[in-house]
């Protein structure tokens, strides 16, 4: 009998549930997108359990779209946002609040009475992150400190902590009854309460960080069998396999396995991730140090991390709060009414800047405004704001990567670029991309690499995948982009860009 491994994608704005074929093909699919909740400016939360509503919806919709069963399914993987925070009730299962998303900016101050005299880096050579509001552990301690009576609740070991991985397998599993409390390495990795040399909680940070090790979950590989699904029944029994975060899942689903390989996802933000073996790079140019994928007993597969927090949802922004456009798809056609960008730049720094800069007190602008610029010229911009934005982490990397041990082409800096995420169906944007990299950009066939890498996470535990070579197979490209700008109208955009990133920065002052 046939088979076939279903991915649960749960992401920013949606929730997907995808079947995949052993070539990698998507055989079914249902999404649902889930409400965006803004109390105040910089905040941005999700409903856990509308989340955990809408995966048992797309998981009966994806079966019944392909007329299968749990029986045609040979294990379930799981991706999702990494970095946003649960806390809930262990015999309820009741949330004592929203998740706080990864984009949310309300620990800033946190953030900044934790560095104390070291500053951002206090953490960064153990867990490899700086402190940032970015991060899951400092969003703990606000639940925390800010819902009543919580703090005390934790101490008797009464929540749980989880990213949205931890969420979704306690509910697959069962629940208040008999659900999982556990996590991958991809994920714990991006809590700042995991010391990525031993892949365990460190206790010493939990404290200073007044976050009580008792709620936090067990930190296991990312292709195991964890446990079967037990809600809902569509799926009752079918292993629960593999779990990444969905960037990591994304570099997985690119067959990214090698020291050099290096993908850029194109989704809410943008995430270039260079996998660096089982050497852990400690960036000096604004980099993260995350953990890639663990596969069972083996070791640890390192990565270096370019996290960009703005770049699809910017065009979200334009549709929703601007109403400039309709459907998100509309900006290729209004960008493609002008040449260029009429000297208009747009700097999305609506969460502070992420990498390589990790400046919290950076706002949004757009800059460069005359009476010439019309609306394709700001739909350019907002399209030219991601391809930018990818190229300042591609220049930090390509800096790293010189003195990173036995990485492809003796540490040469990259020279080609996997692209994947929604926003590669944009050609316009691809072929501006590879402009502004001065690299080719490569978009592979299947496009869903997200879903497809938790797949095969969950695949390779079964035996559904016997080797990570079938990967590798499997991936081929379908449409690369050369570049067609010459070297100094390149340089001159850079430049300008430069200029216009300085003007975000110092506009908080608090």
């Amino acid at each position: 009998m046939q088979q076939y491994v279903a991915a649960i994608d749960q992401g920013t704005t949606s929730t997907r549930c995808m079947l995949f074929d052993h070539d990698g093909r998507v055989v079914s699919a249902d999404q649902r997108e889930h409400r965006q909740h803004y109390p105040q400016a910089g905040w941005v939360e999700h409903d856990p359990l509308e989340i955990w509503a809408n995966t048992r919806e797309v998981a009966a919709g994806a079966l019944a779209k392909a007329e299968l069963t749990a029986a045609d399914i040979a294990a379930v993987g799981i991706a999702n946002q990494r970095e946003t925070a649960v806390v809930w009730d262990r015999l309820s299962g009741e949330p004592v609040y929203n998740a706080i998303v990864w984009q949310d900016t309300r620990t800033a101050r946190l953030c900044a009475d934790l560095g104390g005299s070291t500053g951002a880096s206090r953490y960064q050579h153990r867990t490899g992150l700086p402190l940032s509001t970015y991060f899951s552990g400092p969003k703990i301690r606000w639940i925390l400190d800010q819902v009543e009576g919580a703090r005390q609740r934790a101490r008797n070991g009464e929540l749980c902590f989880g990213t949205i991985d931890t969420w979704l397998l306690w509910n697959l599993s069962g629940g208040p009854t008999c659900g999982l409390h556990l996590t991958d390495a991809t994920n714990a990795s991006r809590t700042l309460l995991m010391d990525l040399e031993t892949l365990r909680w460190d206790e010493g940070i939990a404290e200073e960080m007044a976050v009580p090790t008792s709620m936090l979950p067990q930190i296991r590989s990312s292709s195991e069998i964890y446990g079967t699904v037990r809600e809902p029944a569509v799926l009752a029994g079918v292993p629960i396999a593999g779990i990444l975060g969905d960037q990591q899942a994304a570099t997985f689903g690119q067959a990214c396995l090698s020291v050099g390989d290096a993908k850029n996802t194109y989704g809410t933000g943008n995430f270039m991730l260079l996998n660096t073996g089982t050497e852990q790079v400690h960036s000096r140019n604004g980099l993260l140090t995350t953990v890639c994928y663990k596969i069972g007993s083996q070791d640890p597969v390192y990565a270096l991390e370019g996290s960009i927090a703005v770049t699809g949802s910017l065009v979200q922004w334009l549709r929703d709060n601007l109403g400039m456009i309709s459907s998100a798809a509309e900006i290729e056609q209004l960008a493609a009414t002008v040449d260029d960008n009429g000297g208009a730049y747009f700097v999305p720094a609506f969460s502070g800047l992420f990498a390589p800069h990790w400046r919290a007190d950076a706002r949004g602008a757009i800059v460069g405004l005359t009476r010439y610029v019309n609306r394709g010229h700001l739909a350019r911009a907002v399209l030219e704001a991601t391809a930018f934005q990818s190229r300042e982490i591609l220049d930090a990397m390509n800096a790293d990567c010189g003195w990173i041990a036995g990485s492809a082409g003796g540490g040469t800096p990259l020279t080609s670029l996997k692209v994947d995420g929604g926003m590669v169906g944009n050609e316009l944007l691809m072929q501006f991309q590879a402009d502004i990299l001065g690299v080719p950009v490569i978009r592979p066939v299947i496009r869903e690499t997200t879903a497809l890498g938790a797949a095969y996470a969950a695949g390779l535990a079964v035996g559904f995948w016997s080797e990570t070579s079938e990967i590798r197979a499997n991936w081929a490209a379908d449409r690369r982009w050369d570049p067609a700008m010459d070297r100094q109208r390149r340089e001159e955009l850079y430049r300008q860009w430069r200029k216009a990133v300085n003007r975000t920065l110092d506009w908080v002052d608090d």
